[in-house]
């Protein structure tokens, strides 16, 4: 069988000296992050809607000064113009992180060109006009300047990382310098912070951190009945596959909305349960929901320390190999972070397959979702190259206490984020005092409520019976996937989009989602690989060659 390598650790790839159909189950996005499997079938009894659902109270952020957020770039545009962006198209967009490592080291392109591709197209379709986005709620400041240290140091620096020189979007709940951290909530406007774990590595690792995305205000977990892609800081998030029609998803809504787009090389979105999965098949891009502990958490505006995880949202699979080693590394300050030798465990092993991907490769295919003529077609794509399959039933499974898990972590996680990674000036320090702060102005603090902070401050449950709940979920989660698992031999197991992503949360497996084709709506879906623990490194082995093999990601028309 002929194989060609997809990743190899950077040690080998880079040196500075070398050159549809309608399908049948229609997705909708929860208010809660508890994501639903089918319509009928809702996890935790929480209510989901779609944009079909709901009509935009606000479309347009009340709250940004965008002219102030272009100011320091004006400087730049008199040098590249609208010939240079379209003149370096063809090097840049929709190319993955190899290519453009390439192109600057064959003298194509500089870093700092690249830099201000992106600025130069986020500030031409995200806001203002009739294709904007609203994906983006700040940029760094001092972004072409750091890129073009990158370009001076290239050289001398010998071998690098893949992910050197490589301007990188962040959801606004994670914390990085020289730009606030808000989470898309007003209360946290002035929320000047240190960098993120994970943005320290990004940086050592030589990333660039090109901005904010915008998200779901507090990741999905504050308004109740409200549009997924929507906070008070950045305004509604529209999907370029469908403005105003398909639903972003969430709450890494602009995360996966600006990978969709091209407005950066990669993104990081965070997920609780499906924050990640949800707004990457919504968008048709790649999303990774690692293992619980295999990215740290500190300097995240958290959820859940039971649940929360960051992750990476990318165009193609390869980049996203990629991004989950420049975030690598066990955290001391995060209970959940775990120890192993990544380099080793991401880097080996990662191989396209000319003929036979899937020899000797088993899936579990979920018999009711077979209805789906996009997952119907995925699955004879992999057993067209050698997957075997086993149909398995969708067993109902029972997640009471999820939301009272969310509720009583992030009452006790926020005020300890606020305390240790916050800024010292804020004003606001429970989830108590954010209501009390949205009550003064409701009308641009909280246009849909706040009804989920309610319920956070009046759950009543006590120690005993939340741990007893944590548990209990962790063991059904594992449990559900599990039996599977092991009577069947499975490498993975194959769902759509989000729907399964209650149950992997609790259980803490991982979980990747990759583009597998649009409806006659032109509403994109993903194919979902779900493994068990510590097996991301299969996930996306195993999604790179479904990639290669269906080839389904179409760029948003106009984009």
């Amino acid at each position: 069988m002929k194989t060609k390598v997809l990743v190899l650790f950077a040690l080998i790839l880079f040196s500075c000296k070398t050159e549809t159909k309608p399908t049948t189950n229609e997705t909708k996005e929860p208010a809660v992050e508890v994501p639903e499997e089918t319509n009928e079938d809702k996890d935790d009894g929480t209510s989901a809607i779609s944009t079909k659902d709901v009509k935009f109270k606000v479309l347009d952020s009340q709250f940004l000064n965008v002219p102030a957020i272009w100011l320091p770039f004006e400087k730049y545009w008199k040098d590249f113009t609208e010939k240079e962006y379209e003149a370096l198209k063809p090097l840049i967009l929709e190319q993955n992180i190899i290519n453009l490592q390439k192109s600057i080291a064959n003298g194509k392109l500089t870093y700092e060109q690249l830099t201000l591709f992106y600025l130069y197209r986020i500030k031409k379709f995200d806001r203002a006009n009739e294709l904007s986005l609203n994906s983006i709620i700040s940029i760094n400041p001092n972004v072409v300047e750091q890129a073009k240290e990158k370009d001076a140091k290239r050289k001398s620096l010998g071998i690098m990382h893949p992910i050197y020189g490589m301007p990188i979007l962040l959801k606004d709940n994670i914390n990085a310098v020289d730009m606030p951290t808000t989470a898309g909530a007003i209360a946290l406007s002035q929320n000047f912070t240190n960098d993120a774990f994970i943005v320290k590595k990004l940086k050592e690792n030589g990333a660039i951190i090109l901005g904010k995305t915008n998200l779901s205000e507090w990741a999905y977990f504050f308004c109740g009945e409200c549009p997924s892609g929507y906070s008070a800081v950045g305004g509604q998030t529209l999907n370029p596959y469908g403005r105003q029609v398909f639903d972003t998803g969430g709450s890494s809504s602009g995360s996966g909305v600006a990978s969709a787009a091209n407005f950066a090389v990669a993104t990081v979105g965070s997920e609780t349960a499906g924050s990640i999965l949800s707004p990457a098949a919504a968008n048709s891009v790649v999303g990774l929901k690692p293992t619980i502990g295999m990215l740290s958490r500190t300097g995240i505006v958290p959820i859940s320390s039971t649940l929360d995880t960051p992750g990476p949202i990318t165009k193609n699979v390869v980049d996203t190999g990629i991004m989950m080693s420049a975030m690598f590394g066990n955290d001391a300050d995060d209970s959940a972070s775990l120890t192993t030798d990544f380099d080793k465990y991401w880097f080996t092993n990662y191989f396209i397959a000319e003929e036979k991907p899937f020899d000797k490769k088993r899936f579990g295919v979920y018999k009711d979702l077979l209805k789906d003529t996009l997952y119907s077609n995925a699955i004879n794509i992999l057993k067209e190259h050698g997957a075997e399959l086993v149909e398995i039933e969708n067993d109902d499974v029972d997640l009471k206490g999820f939301l009272t898990l969310l509720n009583i972590d992030m009452r006790n996680d926020l005020p300890t984020y606020l305390k240790r990674q916050g800024a010292t000036s804020l004003k606001v320090g429970s989830v108590q005092d954010v209501i009390d702060f949205n009550k003064a102005d409701s009308t641009i603090t909280m246009p849909y409520g706040q009804a989920l902070f309610y319920g956070i401050v009046g759950d009543t449950t006590n120690t005993k019976d939340f741990e007893l709940i944590k548990t209990t979920l962790a063991t059904k989660g594992k449990q559900f996937f599990d039996d599977d698992f092991y009577n069947h031999n499975l490498d993975a197991i194959l769902s759509i989009n989000n729907y399964h992503a209650g149950r992997a949360a609790v259980a803490q497996y991982p979980a990747l989602t990759v583009p597998m084709g649009y409806t006659s709506e032109g509403q994109p879906e993903g194919l979902t690989f779900i493994g068990k623990s510590m097996q991301d490194n299969v996930l996306i082995e195993l999604a790179a060659n479904y990639e290669h093999v269906s080839k389904m990601r179409k760029i948003p028309e106009g984009y």
